[in-house]
């Protein structure tokens, strides 16, 4: 997708959440080499339309990348109204925006709209989905009005993200660093054998947005696929790092009576030529930068 005077390298994008653990990544790559706006709360607030409507019309965006959320699932499920605003009207807000501009909105979905749904086979776009958890019944939400806003939309349903590095002060740890951590210490790991899901790493998604640009509007799972259960990929890890797996231990308490399972099928992204390593192929291969 080039720019609106055919340069890709003069594209104005837009990013939001550019202070949490996805937004502030896409912003340091993108920003030598892009024109990037990442408004904050003052400058753009996503709970009032007005001043969604206003930012966009004076920034004219090209590209839109709605990182921004409440994505502590946790305060989700307590504060469901609050989280509502933002996840889920400040989207339709945002893709109405970017409609009347004519920008291309990349909203970033989540895995767990596939909490709840039965089976164990990795998911697809177009199965049905009923959200157990209020996280995941506001992304779908998000993803609806998207569509219908915005049709050229792109929703991506990201996995669960990782990244050696702490970009910001105040972010929390992620799968990797808490496994760094833990293996620095000697410390005891414990992770469930009832849990499947894609772990990714966030660079490879910073890293293949860039061909999300151009995808035709519609909902696309992002992130690499897993065939095992995290305690598994786990025991996996440091088998092929070289490490004892004698203080790794199984938590056979969480999802025991009814096993989660969000992994994602990639077929529908492959199609366009967006492609991902398995969690455990990427982890291992990033094996000299783990040690």
């Amino acid at each position: 997708m080039a720019g609106r005077d055919g340069n890709t390298e003069n594209r104005r994008i837009l990013v939001t959440g550019s202070t949490g653990f996805l937004g502030s990544r896409i912003v340091r790559e993108y920003r030598d080499r892009y024109q990037v706006s990442a408004p904050g709360h003052s400058e753009m607030d996503l709970c009032d339309e007005a001043s969604v409507k206003a930012y966009m019309e004076a920034a004219k965006p090209e590209i839109v990348i709605h990182c921004a959320a409440v994505s502590d699932t946790g305060k989700c499920q307590e504060y469901p109204a609050e989280s509502w605003r933002i996840n889920v009207e400040g989207t339709g807000y945002l893709a109405r925006a970017c409609a009347r501009e004519g920008a291309k909105l990349i909203f970033c979905s989540s895995d767990q709209i596939y909490f709840g749904s039965a089976g164990m086979e990795p998911h697809r776009e177009d199965e049905e989905v009923n959200p157990a958890g209020e996280y995941g019944r506001q992304k779908l939400e998000a993803e609806k009005r998207c569509m219908e806003l915005c049709p050229d939309s792109v929703c991506l349903r990201l996995c669960w993200m990782y990244d050696r590095e702490r970009l910001l002060e105040k972010e929390h740890g992620n799968f990797l660093t808490a496994f760094l951590q833990a293996l620095k210490e000697g410390r005891e790991m414990s992770y469930p054998v009832y849990d499947y899901r894609g772990i990714t790493d966030v660079r490879l998604v910073v890293e293949k947005l860039l061909q999300a640009f151009c995808l035709p509007g519609g909902v696309y799972n992002f992130g690499s696929e897993n065939e095992y259960n995290t305690y598994e990929t786990v025991r996996r890890l440091l088998e092929g790092l070289g490490y004892s797996t004698e203080k790794l231990k199984k938590n056979e308490t969480a999802f025991a009576g009814n096993p989660r399972n969000i992994r994602i099928h990639m077929g529908k992204a492959e199609k366009f030529g967006i492609e991902f390593p398995k969690t455990l192929e990427q982890l291992l291969s990033a094996n000299e930068r783990l040690l």
